[in-house]
């Protein structure tokens, strides 16, 4: 029997255009998915999924994970039939859209047979195996959840030239954000398409959008790197304000985002690949980070707190 661990992730900027050149700003959630696997005697694989979750996200991604692992096990050229698994997935990180658990649910199981089948994968390698087994949940994943996932930190994360590229990002102030589900469930595999459609619409006015976002994403990593906690509130309010003008948030993640902002959150967007899923308000402070929790925990939302960079 083995385990691995992935961490869960928040996205900062940059979110729904990695693959378009522009760069993100992440950072692993102090929340991790645990995959144990155990040889049995069986047939194939089984799976015992007892993570936490958002009402109705493990019905919804069932069949994806089913693809993700029979790909993962295909990459790591593990036979089932000859070795027949028990999979089990646990651990704090809740699981729901935007928070990276297909992701985490990747890299832990990868870092699980890799110590199981003594393979020696090289946290590199890990990280592929996590990127591939995404495949079945985003179409052409980026890479920024797994990268998230395996390595942790606050990261810069970029596709460049088809290279996937990534720099640590020391933050001068501790991170404190909440993060609050809406409840809805989004198929992030069909988030290209949607803005490919954007792009094909106004293509001028999707390139100046890039643009714009690809400066946000630098002034935000340096405003991290100085400890300027309110420019980066603001960036990530501008931020929601071009990803709601393209159709990429949702009104009840927009409710929430007003709502962390008239407690105190100094900014506040949608995270992940949006159309449901998480927001992520900046909270600097334990007093503020909890009262922006207990309120959106009290109307019955879904909540994780974390700090980042101490």
């Amino acid at each position: 029997m083995a385990q691995g661990a992935g961490f869960g992730k928040t996205i900062f900027i940059g979110d729904q255009f990695v693959l378009r050149g522009v760069p993100s700003i992440v950072a692993a959630l102090p929340y991790e998915t645990v995959a144990d696997v155990e040889r049995i005697d069986a047939e194939g694989w089984v799976l015992e999924d007892n993570r936490n979750e958002v009402p109705g996200y493990k019905d919804k991604k069932k069949e994806q994970q089913i693809d993700s692992i029979n790909r993962i096990l295909e990459v790591m050229n593990i036979d089932v039939k000859k070795t027949p698994l028990k999979i089990t997935y646990g651990g704090p990180l809740l699981a729901g859209s935007g928070v990276g658990a297909s992701a985490a649910s990747c890299v832990s199981l990868a870092r699980a047979l890799n110590e199981e089948f003594a393979l020696g994968l090289s946290i590199d390698e890990i990280n592929h195996v996590g990127w591939e087994g995404e495949f079945a949940y985003h179409g052409t994943p980026s890479g920024v959840d797994n990268t998230a996932s395996t390595y942790g930190g606050i990261l810069q994360y970029r596709v460049e030239n088809n290279e996937k590229k990534f720099e640590r990002i020391q933050a001068k102030e501790p991170i404190d954000v909440v993060l609050a589900n809406s409840g809805v469930t989004s198929d992030t595999s069909t988030l290209g398409a949607y803005v490919d459609q954007i792009r094909d619409k106004d293509p001028d006015l999707f390139k100046k959008r890039l643009k714009i976002i690809s400066g946000q994403v630098a002034e935000m990593r340096q405003a991290l790197e100085t400890g300027r906690l309110n420019t980066v509130g603001s960036i990530m309010t501008e931020n929601h304000e071009i990803l709601i003008d393209m159709g990429l948030s949702h009104e009840t993640l927009v409710y929430l985002c007003n709502k962390a902002q008239d407690l105190g959150a100094l900014g506040a967007k949608v995270t992940g690949g949006g159309r449901g899923g998480y927001m992520v308000a900046l909270t600097p402070g334990e007093d503020l980070q909890q009262t922006v929790a207990a309120a959106m925990e009290l109307e019955g939302y879904k909540v994780i707190r974390a700090r980042f960079g101490h």
